[in-house]
């Protein structure tokens, strides 16, 4: 681990020290939040999660937090120390803060039984040397107004309104409809943290544009079935109106609520496009329009896994296909993941999945893998085979990447659907 320089250490921060947090934040990103967005936007910080490197004088140079989640995973789910807010003052860069504090995480994360971690990147060059892996895509979409959609049944005993958002009123929907549309997806986070449960819409977050929007989708009862949350944009042009719609969010429970959603949205008046929030690279919009073309994507790396504990991490999810494999293990930065476990697989459930035993082996090497290909491939989103096919992966016994490559995969592709 890099040592600290003379005099710095490392800190816990109490509530009392959130301004001085914040500072090191804005100085890293390059914001400052006006007094009305404070007042709006709650601290979402876990102050017994929450850390930093303070100089000798005192001042807070670099800071970071992280959120105790607990992360779906192919077939389960496992907890997981969701890393955020991490920054440094631009005067305190290259001096091996960064890495000191990661080593201060791990630490934390798996004195808490935390067997992974997992993170947005900022910039998608650098925490893949702590060994984080990139576990998963989103799409995005700009979509012209009247795309058509493929017929689906029980669209028509669908109802919609359009309202504007109201935390009070709306927060417990969006909490239940997001948890049950998720059901099942590997990735897909949910707000469980009191302070991240708001839909927060301060002016300054707007660009010009409307209020927060909240279209509900609701069945015969009155049910929810999918929501989309959306702001437009009044825009006049040649020859006519040409309004943006732009989506934070969207989710429906099935095809139908789906269809319904983006009818709607696809349909506003005065509007000529409409741009997607973050979509699971399998999402049924993807399915349903009539000429995929139309609609332009662009694929994002999404949500990144580090593992911190091989057996634990290994032995927490389930695999669509038996396997018996030696895994030799690289990991720089944790020493005890670094060596050869044999993953074997049970009997086949009856959901047709594959639990797993976790063991230190001896045996020679079937896959040698480092801890951050690992985690790229944790969630069933990224190809083992695929990665020993880039040479990431070194196949050491015939058919074994192979093999792998089938367990590891799930048939529903990994997303968390806003960024933390």
């Amino acid at each position: 681990m890099t040592p600290l320089p003379a005099g710095y250490r490392t800190v816990s921060v109490p509530a009392e020290r959130e301004d001085e947090f914040r500072d090191v934040d804005q100085l890293a990103f390059a914001f400052e939040p006006s007094p009305e967005t404070r007042a709006i936007v709650p601290t979402t910080l876990e102050w017994d999660r929450t850390m930093a490197v303070e100089r000798p004088d005192g001042v807070l140079a670099a800071v970071h937090s992280s959120y105790a989640f607990t992360l779906p995973v192919p077939g389960a789910t496992v907890p997981c120390a969701g890393l955020t807010w991490v920054g440094a003052r631009p005067d305190e860069r290259r001096r091996g803060l960064l890495t000191s504090m990661i080593a201060t995480h791990f630490e934390r994360a798996l004195g808490r039984g935390e067997p992974v971690s997992a993170l947005f990147a900022a910039e998608p060059a650098i925490y893949g040397r702590f060994g984080y892996g990139s576990a998963a895509d989103d799409v995005r979409l700009k979509i012209p107004r009247g795309a058509a959609l493929r017929d689906v049944p029980g669209t028509e005993d669908l109802t919609v309104t359009f309202d504007t958002v109201d935390r009070e009123r709306h927060t417990d929907l969006v909490q239940d409809v997001h948890r049950r549309a998720g059901a099942g997806r590997p990735g897909w986070v949910l707000r469980t943290t009191d302070a991240l449960r708001t839909l927060n819409d301060p002016p300054a977050w707007r660009d010009g544009a409307e209020p927060l929007r909240i279209v509900v989708v609701r069945d015969a009862t009155g049910d929810p079935r999918a929501y989309a949350l959306l702001r437009r944009k009044e825009v006049w042009a040649d020859p006519g109106p040409r309004y943006p719609v732009k989506i934070r969010e969207a989710v429906a429970v099935d095809a139908a609520a789906t269809h319904r959603l983006w009818s709607f949205l696809l349909d506003l008046d005065l509007t000529s496009e409409v741009e997607s929030g973050m979509l699971p690279a399998d999402d049924a919009l993807l399915q349903l329009l009539v000429d995929v073309r139309a609609a332009v994507p662009r694929l994002n790396d999404n949500v990144w896994v580090r593992i911190l504990d091989v057996p634990a991490a290994l032995a927490g999810r389930r695999y669509s296909a038996p396997l018996d494999v030696v895994l030799d293990v690289a990991d720089a930065r944790l020493p005890a993941n670094a060596r050869a476990w044999r993953l074997v697989t049970g009997e086949r459930a009856d959901d047709g999945t594959y639990a797993a035993r976790v063991e230190a082996s001896d045996a020679e090497p079937d896959l040698s893998v480092d801890v951050r290909e690992l985690g790229a491939a944790y969630l069933g989103g990224r190809s083992l085979t695929a990665l020993a096919g880039a040479g990431l992966v070194v196949e050491h016994r015939a058919g074994a990447a192979l093999a792998a490559g089938a367990a590891f995969a799930w048939p529903v592709a990994p997303v968390c659907s806003w960024v933390f």
